[in-house]
């Protein structure tokens, strides 16, 4: 059993938060220490569903934050907020927290910190929040210092807050801000720090920004800079509701005294703060938090929504240039010819789904095709990939290629008057595959006469990747250069009825690799007239043998074969070398001895289970990665078995998080891996 937990297996993104994220639309993070510590119920709870609501209408998605039974999710559904809000367990969860709290698979509110992790490994660069933390008063005999200061200083979020809880030492705060390297500026007029109720603390910001659009400058300098740490964006309380500041301050006064006579330390401080002093000053320090807090939702949303739509000009002035070097000049080591699809995946909440009937499940859009997941697991994997492939030119096209800016997508044709590929993918609670529907036609404009217009970036290619979407002449055409040029291709073949393609002349002798499920394995013999098995046992031995027995008539010339086997993991086909089978690209055809290896697939629960359409294709990418970085058989697989488990976890085809060292089975693994079956092919 695999102990080792994937990032996606510990976040929950809520699909509203996911599909703005991949729109590239404005996200604001909130956290959620002030529904389970700060307030009581039922102010807690209206004030969290105000604070989203004033962030929807300022044009941006909210994104609440925090920890239910040891997932961290990123947006809370309405049952979820109020599940926080009525809670009387919570914890207070900040970054050394997080740990424990997930392992007992328990409940809390997210503080500053851990906020702030949570938003930036979902890709959301501002939060908002009321006040941080910051150095307790007497914190230079105590060190007594909040955990937020450090997570500012390591964490590159742009945190936008009322300044400093005025219950604090302010300026030995901003003194350790400094020392983290945290920018700090005022917004507004003034250079003036706020203190949380007050707009004036006594001391003064290092910077100062008038407008959302010169936060938003001073927040993607930052984040070019690659500094690795954030900015503290600090807002002073509208002037209407600090006149009851200095009531307010007298009141945090004499609670203080009142927590020291008591004995009251720690965490446990701020909670009873907060409390005596809305009781000292009947509800109006509450009413001022309130305040503070929704002004901030407003600010720190029209910042984002500047931040989002200065870094979209970015993109775009950045796509432009690109696009004015003829496409011709594009080099990579990789070609991948293949389709672009937009993804809309629908997961059912129950196992089995009625239909004729509406089923309750969840909807989210992603961007995948065949030939657009490859290039998009190879390029997150170290390798540049060119991308031939063909989209409409409209919304969906837009969306797709904003998408995929890590992608090379200069020899991606837009063609007017024709929509980009749609595909729907519906799944059962328990992660299978229900129903599929695509509109595919953009596909067979991916013609034989555009692609010869990169025969030179084929030609030199170190690989050739072709998926099935693709029209037969556009196929034979490239197997046709691959003789000629004695190039590698390998063909994916992306379903039961695509899967014959290649087979229909001899244009499949001259494919170097495949990567079939049993099924299209089945598919390609019955095209070369080879007799198969009406239908497929379900027991895995008989399974392999099948497998086996089909792989032998292609390896004739074939280099190999990769037979995905669902659940049951992956059968590789191909020449044996010393006990295992050479992956690496041959140079010439030669006479071999065959061996096939069966290698389990990892565990993964269903309830994990989040897309089931891009599995397939992150496990031939990162074994093509694999092998082009000249790694041993098993290291290639591994790789591959670990980037399908990335992708069945997350709502996207190719996960987000898919890395060279997050499939590094030496870094990922700690336990012996174990040792596949081995079968001679005779």
């Amino acid at each position: 059993k695999l102990w080792k937990l994937s990032v996606n297996s510990l976040f929950r993104v809520h699909p509203s938060v996911s599909q703005a994220l991949v729109e590239n639309k404005p996200v604001v993070a909130l956290e959620s220490t002030i529904i389970t510590h700060g307030m009581p119920y039922p102010h807690n709870l209206s004030t969290a569903k105000e604070v989203e609501g004033i962030v929807r209408a300022e044009g941006a998605i909210p994104a609440t934050v925090g920890v239910i039974e040891g997932k961290v999710h990123v947006g809370l559904s309405s049952e979820e907020l109020d599940h926080l809000a009525r809670s009387k367990s919570s914890l207070k969860v900040s970054r050394r927290d997080l740990p424990y709290v997930i392992s007992k698979a328990l409940t809390g509110g997210t503080t500053v910190s851990a906020t702030m992790i949570a938003a930036h490994q979902a890709g959301i660069p501002v939060f908002v929040t009321g006040g941080i933390g910051g150095v307790h008063r007497d914190g230079e005999n105590s060190l007594d210092i909040s955990a937020d200061l450090t997570e500012l200083g390591r964490t590159p979020i742009a945190v936008v807050s009322a300044g400093v809880k005025s219950i604090l030492d302010i300026g030995r705060t901003l003194e350790f801000l400094e020392t983290q390297g945290v920018c700090v500026a005022t917004y507004g007029s003034s250079k003036h720090f706020p203190a949380f109720f007050s707009p004036e603390s006594g001391f003064t910001s290092p910077y100062q920004v008038d407008n959302p659009d010169e936060a938003a400058t001073l927040i993607a300098s930052t984040l070019s800079l690659g500094l690795q740490s954030g900015v503290l964006l600090a807002v002073p309380i509208p002037e209407e509701h600090a006149a009851a500041g200095q009531q307010v301050e007298d009141a945090i006064q004499a609670a203080l005294t009142e927590a020291s006579a008591k004995g009251i330390t720690g965490r446990d401080v701020t909670p009873f703060i907060l409390q005596r002093v809305n009781e000292l000053t009947k509800g109006k320090s509450l009413q001022a938090n309130i305040a503070l807090i929704h002004n901030n939702a407003r600010v720190g949303s029209q910042i984002a929504c500047a931040l989002s739509k200065q870094m979209s000009e970015t993109k775009l002035r950045s796509k432009t240039q690109h696009q004015k070097k003829p496409v011709s000049d594009s080099k990579s080591d990789i070609v991948v010819i293949g389709g672009i699809n937009v993804d809309f995946i629908a997961k059912g909440k129950t196992k089995t789904l009625q239909f004729g009937q509406t089923n309750p499940g969840s909807v989210c859009q992603s961007f995948g095709g065949v030939g657009r997941n490859i290039a998009d697991s190879l390029s997150r994997l170290g390798h540049k990939p060119l991308l031939i492939s063909a989209t409409g030119a409209d919304s969906h096209s837009d969306a797709v290629l904003n998408y995929c800016k890590h992608i090379n997508t200069s020899a991606v044709a837009r063609i007017e008057e024709q929509s980009t590929a749609t595909y729907c993918v519906v799944i059962t609670g328990s992660g299978e595959l229900s129903l599929g529907l695509g509109d595919m036609d953009i596909h067979q404009q991916i013609t034989q006469h555009y692609v010869s217009q990169f025969e030179k970036q084929l030609s030199s290619a170190s690989l050739v990747c072709l998926d099935g979407n693709i029209p037969v002449s556009t196929i034979d055409y490239v197997c046709s250069l691959a003789k000629k040029h004695n190039i590698n291709v390998w063909y994916e073949p992306t379903d039961l009825d695509k899967a014959c393609k290649p087979f229909l002349s001899d244009a499949w002798k001259s494919l170097s690799y495949s990567s079939p499920n049993l099924a299209e394995l089945c598919t390609m013999n019955k095209t070369l007239g080879v007799p198969t098995p009406e239908v497929l046992q379900s027991s895995l031995e008989e399974r392999l043998r099948v497998a086996v027995t089909l792989s032998r008539p292609l390896l004739e010339h074939l280099h190999c074969l990769v037979v995905t086997l669902g659940a049951d993991g992956v059968l590789v086909c191909g020449e044996h070398d010393a006990g295992s089978i050479n992956m690496q690209p041959r140079k010439q055809k030669r006479r071999r001895r065959l061996c096939a290896l069966h290698y389990p697939a990892l565990p993964l629960a269903a309830e994990e289970i989040m897309n089931v359409s891009g599995a397939g294709d992150s496990l031939a990418g990162a074994m093509m990665a694999g092998i082009l970085q000249g790694r041993d058989t098993d290291s290639c697989v591994q790789m591959g078995l670990l980037a399908a488990r990335l992708s069945l976890a997350s709502p996207h085809p190719i996960a987000p998080t898919l890395t060279i060292e997050s499939v590094d089975p030496t870094k990922v693994q700690t336990q012996n891996w174990p040792k596949p079956s081995f079968m001679w092919i005779e």
